[in-house]
């Protein structure tokens, strides 16, 4: 049994949900979202509250309860407070700076890499080593920052390049000497 399809998904203040059949969407102040719940599962909005439920009790529909409650959270929550991932370079020479809305990295290669981000998502550079992607939707906040990661991501003998924040680089010793 999913614990999580079972919560109900509260509306906070400023945040307007609409449910027309299997589409579910959020309206708050930083802008809309749209969640396509599968047809397995049934979608009401009683008192404040989105409440999901199962149409049938097979496994295909147990599993995507949780999961579809969650899309519809994360919607909701996306409107109202938004989300982040925040990513830091590492290497010498290696730095970040926003041309207009595009952001431009210098990763110790040839050419300066650019980054245009999608619409929603906003990038902004502190002190040109970290990155912050901000937008509603959790899914492409994430993607922009997992491309961005992408572009260099950490090597394991100095851990030059770009990590999350937080994120713990295994580090290997290198070549010993001669004997």
């Amino acid at each position: 049994m999913s614990r999580i399809g079972k919560k109900p998904v509260e509306i906070p203040e400023g945040v307007e949900v609409k449910v027309d059949g299997q589409v579910v969407t959020a309206k708050g102040p930083l802008g809309t979202e749209t969640v396509t719940v599968c047809p397995e599962i049934s979608v009401k909005l009683e008192d404040n509250h989105v409440v999901l439920a199962k149409v049938q009790d097979d496994r295909k529909s147990r599993s995507l309860w949780g999961l579809s409650r969650t899309l519809v959270n994360n919607a909701v929550q996306g409107v109202k407070h938004g989300f982040e991932k925040k990513l830091e370079i590492n290497g010498v020479g290696y730095r970040a700076n926003m041309e207009g809305t595009t952001l431009n990295l210098a990763l110790g290669y040839s050419h300066p890499v650019k980054v245009v981000p999608p619409q929603g998502i906003t990038i902004t550079v502190e002190n040109n080593t970290k990155i912050t992607v901000k937008g509603a939707n959790k899914q492409l906040v994430g993607d922009v920052a997992a491309e961005i990661r992408g572009k260099r991501p950490p090597e394991v003998y100095k851990g030059k390049g770009i990590k999350y924040e937080g994120e713990h680089i295994r580090r290997k010793a290198g070549k010993t000497g001669k004997k």
